[in-house]
């Protein structure tokens, strides 16, 4: 005696559908859950027994084993509890087992037989609509869950005892409603307008939107920094539909997505130092996306940067190079989307006021050195940007308010256009992106050829800094941002190429 009902396991966003067989058998009482399951799944067992006790059911005394199939495939997680239930209601012949066929359930089960939210249900439900199942999930992941398409049948009681009473007919389970967050798209973004003085970090903070580039920033304490990073969120143009879907199935599976709703505005992440590795590339114990992932689409701003982990920091050159992020364990590997613009800030040393002979410290300039050494050099060489951001002078407090977020964003989405049309009219060519931070090799030479006076001014300027070939590329992606706010042809002037070597010398860390 056997039933079956599916429900996924997940490997990043990579979801495999895994088939959950109950038999009922003769022999001592036990009730027995196979087939990889972590301690998690392996509860299950006690919270289906309350749960169907709190139904007035109680399990037959025969053995009961639940198999996890297929058994290579590691089960993480709490959401087993709703199928293992349905399988072992359907054996005991409660609920017809035909019923089942067509169904993948996930959701996990209260003492008092509610089902409660569980992670990964927009991933899920893109995957029950693949699979042409009907989703069964707790209510309070319903209104989520019918962002995957309104083709998707779904079920999401609130509680098992409703669930059963739609499958005898005494109840209808109504289609949720998609309904939007509620939650303010513009928290904790700052108008540049608030910013005073600064001038050439807010040229500079246009340029990093305009071409997604990544950018650092270096000063004493209370220039801005982190003011200035705040701004970047309101000058980038909104998340397409498919982004927006791409980055909800990411805080989807790290149950970070607001209730009901879907990321709208690009995320704007803010970790503190004391972030470790598997918190900051992901990992833990299941394997779940860490913060270059929830900013995917978005602002990654690390604040302090030299107080974070050195190993932690190295960890961000892959991701910084390939926009993903592989999360390695022994019986898979999960791959999160990680494309993301990184935007660092640092105090030029530990007391923060190098160069400053009023405030600097008896260790100076030794104590510089040091602080700004535990960045290597392959790191700084994936910023694309780099300036310093001197403190900010009184009469410039009292000053105007300069440009709006809005004014700046306008120009930021013409330069994004620009980019956009110039990618679709070379598809063919391989390595090609929207925008400049990520256009390849091949790509990069078709768009950014040299003025007679730009040329030499690169070979000096690549001879002089040691510039990487990674650096050459990455000041010729820069002017071609530059160019593109200028609205000026694919030739690249001097102008373009020096105001890009100028955010690339590394002054300040040296």
């Amino acid at each position: 005696m056997v039933a079956r009902v599916t429900t996924v396991a997940f490997q990043g966003l990579d979801i495999r559908s895994v088939d959950v067989q109950v038999q009922l058998a003769n022999g001592l009482p036990a009730f027995t859950v196979v087939g990889l399951p972590d301690k998690a799944v392996a509860e299950s067992r006690e919270r289906v027994r309350c749960a169907l006790h709190a139904l007035g059911l109680s399990l037959p005394a025969k053995r009961i084993t639940v198999n996890l199939a297929p058994a290579d495939v590691v089960k993480e997680g709490s959401h087993y509890d709703l199928p293992i239930a349905l399988g072992v209601l359907a054996v005991m012949d409660i609920i017809p087992r035909d019923e089942l066929a067509g169904w993948l359930a996930l959701g996990e089960l209260a003492l008092d037989g509610s089902i409660t939210k569980v992670q990964g249900v927009l991933p899920t439900a893109l995957h029950a609509m693949a699979q042409d199942l009907t989703l069964v999930c707790p209510a309070s992941c319903g209104a989520e869950a019918v962002w995957a398409g309104d083709d998707l049948p779904i079920l999401a009681p609130a509680h098992i005892l409703e669930l059963l009473n739609h499958i005898r007919g005494n109840q209808l389970l109504s289609r949720p409603q998609p309904r939007l967050s509620h939650e303010d798209d513009k928290a904790g973004i700052t108008d540049m307008a608030s910013v005073k003085g600064q001038e050439t970090a807010k040229r500079a903070l246009e340029i990093a939107a305009a071409g997604g580039h990544n950018m650092l920033m270096l000063g004493p304490p209370g220039a801005g920094k982190s003011l200035l990073s705040s701004c970047l969120p309101g000058l980038l143009p909104p998340l397409s539909p498919r982004e927006s879907l791409d980055v909800s199935m990411i805080h989807s599976l790290a149950g970070s997505l607001p209730e009901g709703g879907l990321i709208r505005a690009r995320p704007y992440r803010n970790p503190h130092h004391s972030a470790s590795l598997p918190a900051l590339i992901g990992g833990g114990s299941r394997a779940t996306p860490g913060e270059v992932s929830l900013a995917h689409g978005g602002v990654l701003f690390l604040d302090e940067l030299p107080e974070f982990q050195r190993t932690t920091l190295e960890a961000l050159r892959q991701p910084l190079e390939s926009g993903e992020a592989v999360v390695a364990r022994v019986n898979y590997h999960a791959r999160y989307p990680a494309r993301f613009q990184l935007i660092g800030a640092m105090n030029p040393c530990r007391c923060g006021y190098l160069g400053d002979p009023s405030q600097e410290c008896t260790k100076a300039p030794r104590c510089g050195e040091e602080y700004q050494g535990k960045l290597s050099g392959p790191f700084l060489d994936r910023i694309d940007l780099v300036l310093e951001v001197p403190a900010v002078q009184y009469a410039e407090l009292r000053g105007e308010a300069g440009e709006s977020s809005a004014t700046v964003a306008r120009r930021v989405a013409r330069a994004r256009d620009i980019q956009l049309a110039r990618a679709q009219a070379h598809a063919k060519i391989d390595g090609v992106a929207p925008v400049n931070a990520h256009i390849g090799a091949a790509y990069m030479d078709n768009v950014t050829r040299l003025s007679a006076t730009a040329q030499p001014m690169l070979e000096k300027a690549a001879v002089q800094f040691k510039l990487s070939a990674r650096g050459v590329h990455r000041v010729l992606r820069v002017a071609r941002t530059i160019a593109d706010l200028a609205d000026a042809p694919d030739e690249l002037s001097q102008t373009h190429v020096a105001e890009a070597l100028s955010y690339r010398r590394f002054r300040a860390l040296n």
